[in-house]
């Protein structure tokens, strides 16, 4: 298959039938609805395209139902998450191709958006869409259906007839407000609802971000921009789907929610104006906590603001500049003493192993997080490694310095990016003494079950005097529940 495709030049073979596309979300340990797929599957004219989700997760023969819809597809879609969903990724689209060879295979999401070209070395998948996929992935799908080429389609990275790799220039991100509502009806709702364990309805509000972390891909992806949708529309949105699937909770996927603090409270505003019975949870950056208006505090509280996520990453002030953060730790602890007085709960992430990063440094983390985690049993405080996440420019001084990142999909796809081993620049004396504090910390204030009191005074006790030698607790309960991969 080539991209001067024979297709019909007309974008349906007679007015009543629609074109199909079939879109596929991988394999994954987690039920986040695919707001990917849902994104650039609203995109497209209903009147022209039949649109297929198939999701992985839910589908215990997911494989089967691609092959059965792709005989009379234009087009398989692929949304692909760096780590072990490209090998699931990998799988469908190689069984897709030995179905039918002449059909066009589309990849988008994080990895293709990092890795446009190396993604087209493998012979199953014939286009990469990079970053923002809804404009990009709607052309790409006009031209197929009218038979045009993709020689000069913006957005995406695509393998010509003579075997060449082409990147074509870069998409503008676009205004969220121009696209289409996300269409709720393209997935089974009630089966998120159902493998989550509540009525929790994902939705994202915003695509990019400003800031400038180095250890984040963001920046290269969106190039430090952020477009959010306005707050009215937004509001008229969510209630049309409470009133439809009944939802309790709402859990913003945005990347900085609190970007634009007006915004948020208009929407807050909104939400109580409409009877909307729901909590919610979204991200906040600490300095945006501390610049929020405090009647604004009190807004997203009333509209049912119930958790706020806010990434630490380091307890020194050093590293938090070294990483370009922009942010002071004094700032995390002034935000969650307001989250704490405005009754919200508090998921606050550290990040542990940055290159060069001293024993100093990792100790004022491992405090910080103590220091979070004993304000509130609703503060939560997980410890993640620095995993060589590609794009951000930590990996890109990395590799100057000799660190040789994975180099084929399938070694991407052993690439666990949440949990795993840590990356070179931690000793195992200093894994074996975070791994430690990681389990002794969440024990000691976590909400426990008469029969582990006693542990948890034990954890507790640890935690004080920063004591983790002989921990035999932690070896009995990891035997009795080993831990779970988790990207």
């Amino acid at each position: 298959m080539t991209m001067r495709s024979t297709l019909p030049t007309e974008p349906a073979q007679s007015p009543r039938k629609r074109l199909k596309i079939v879109l596929y979300n991988p394999q994954a340990v987690f039920f986040t609805m695919p707001l990917a797929l849902l994104a650039i599957g609203s995109e497209l004219d209903p009147n022209l395209y039949e649109v297929v989700t198939i999701d992985a997760r839910l589908d215990p023969d997911a494989e089967k139902a691609v092959l059965s819809h792709i005989g009379d597809a234009l087009c398989l879609g692929i949304t692909v998450l760096t780590g072990a969903p490209i090998s699931d990724a990998l799988r469908i689209s190689r069984s897709a191709k030995r179905a039918r060879p002449d059909l066009p295979v589309v990849w988008g999401g994080w990895h293709p958006s990092m890795f446009s070209k190396e993604c087209l070395l493998e012979q199953s998948v014939d286009v990469t869409v990079r970053g923002q996929g809804e404009e990009t992935f709607a052309e790409i799908v006009d031209r197929l259906a009218h038979g045009r080429s993709l020689d000069d389609c913006a957005g995406c990275t695509v393998r010509l007839s003579d075997g060449t790799i082409q990147e074509n220039p870069s998409r503008a991100l676009a205004q969220v407000d121009n696209f289409r509502a996300h269409d709720y009806g393209l997935i089974p709702v009630e089966r998120y609802f159902q493998l989550k364990g509540k009525r929790q309805l994902d939705y994202i509000s915003s695509q990019g971000c400003n800031f400038r972390c180095a250890f984040c891909s963001d920046p290269f992806v969106y190039g430090r921009k952020w477009v959010g949708l306005e707050p009215v529309r937004m509001a008229m949105r969510l209630k049309e789907l409470w009133d439809k699937y009944h939802f309790d909770d709402v859990n913003f996927q945005d990347e900085t929610f609190f970007t634009k603090a007006g915004r948020v409270e208009a929407l807050a505003d909104r939400i109580v104006e409409s009877g909307m019975k729901i909590t919610w949870a979204a991200t906040m950056r600490a300095d945006q906590g501390i610049r929020l208006p405090d009647h604004v505090w009190v807004r997203c509280k009333q509209s049912g603001l119930r958790r706020l996520l806010v990434g630490v990453e380091s307890g020194s002030n050093e590293v938090l500049k070294r990483i370009k953060k922009d942010i002071k730790i004094e700032q995390v602890y002034e935000t969650a003493e307001k989250m704490l007085r405005f009754g919200i709960a508090g998921h606050f992430p550290f990040i542990v192993g940055f290159p060069d990063e001293s024993d100093e440094n990792v100790q004022a983390t491992l405090d910080c997080a103590k220091r979070l985690r004993s304000m509130s049993p609703e503060f939560l405080t997980p410890i993640f490694y620095f995993k060589p996440y590609p794009g951000s420019a930590l990996v890109i001084e990395a590799v100057e310095r000799g660190f040789r990142l994975p180099e084929t999909l399938e070694e991407w796809a052993k690439f666990d990016y949440v949990a795993g081993e840590p990356g070179p620049w931690v000793s195992p004396e200093k894994f074996e003494l975070i791994e430690r504090f990681k389990f002794f910390h969440e024990l000691a204030w976590k909400k426990a079950s008469p029969g582990k009191r006693l542990l948890q005074r034990l954890a507790r006790y640890r935690c004080n005097k920063d004591n983790y030698r002989w921990p035999v607790e932690m070896l009995f309960m990891r035997w009795l529940a080993p831990a779970q991969t988790l990207s």
